[in-house]
């Protein structure tokens, strides 16, 4: 870990440059694409920081605050704040607000779902460290725990398939899924406590796992397909206790079928 000189930045003249907020952006932004700045190197004190670029604290935790979001810094309690050391942890806010803004249908996230989650069970497969490993083990056995915790269990499923994203080794596809299991987990508490299949469920996570460790790429794909048909139609069931039985069966065969429904169908949903 390296302590940033604070000679290292230049003060900002939002005067040519814009918002004092986006300068500071730009400047630290354009720093770690130099390599002035590099992973765990913390940053000056808030108070040396603003000082030297010759803006308010208030404007200097804006553009942090963005930084942050965007997953180029982290902060420590009591330590500081830090260049990011990881994969960048991309904020799921934008997703969230637009599924409630357009109303993603369960078809639409499965889709999703399928395509990332296959194709990342078979990088998990080629590319899994033993702490990769681990975490899928700890995952899998947690869930095992709760099987009489559906809310529990959902945390640790959603654990589960992050981890595999994590041990693909591609750290976009990590983000991509990172967003799009937060969508999913908002969706799913609110039904996961009709579930019923749990036990079958945890079963498949456990299969998943053990070819992932085996290195077995093509039947880790398989699994994941099979798997993600089994969670559609759990799903459909679980939403399916306030729609009528025709539908309900509608949205089981798209599922087996890994078929999307027709667009019309789709908007007539939302």
């Amino acid at each position: 870990m390296t302590s940033i000189k604070i000679g290292t930045f230049k003060a900002v003249s939002p005067a040519k440059n814009g918002l004092m907020t986006e300068q500071v952006v730009i400047q630290v932004r354009d720093m770690i694409r130099e390599g002035k700045l590099k992973p765990g190197d913390r940053l000056p004190s808030e108070r040396e920081f603003a000082k030297r670029l010759g803006i308010s604290r208030a404007s200097l935790r804006a553009g942090l605050r963005f930084l942050a979001a965007m997953g180029a810094l982290t902060s420590r309690h009591g330590s500081g704040t830090y260049i990011a050391t990881g994969p960048p942890a991309l904020d799921s806010e934008p997703l969230r607000m637009l599924a409630a803004l357009h109303g993603f249908t369960p078809e639409e996230l499965f889709e999703a779902r399928r395509l990332l989650e296959i194709g990342l069970a078979g990088l998990a497969a080629e590319h899994a460290t033993d702490d990769h490993l681990a975490t899928m083990a700890e995952e899998v056995t947690e869930m095992y725990a709760a099987l009489n915790d559906p809310q529990e269990y959902l945390i640790h499923d959603i654990r589960f398939h992050r981890a595999i994203a994590a041990a693909s080794s591609n750290p976009i596809l990590a983000a991509l899924m990172d967003m799009v299991s937060a969508v999913m987990y908002e969706r799913r508490r609110e039904t996961v406590s009709r579930a019923k299949d749990l036990r079958e469920s945890v079963a498949m996570h456990r299969e998943i796992y053990r070819l992932i460790r085996a290195g077995k790429a093509d039947e880790a794909r398989s699994a994941m397909s099979e798997h993600l048909a089994l969670a559609q139609r759990a799903f459909a069931s679980e939403e399916g206790m306030g729609t009528s039985p025709a539908e309900v069966a509608r949205i089981k065969t798209n599922a087996s079928n890994g078929k999307r429904p027709t667009r019309s169908k789709v908007r007539q949903k939302r």
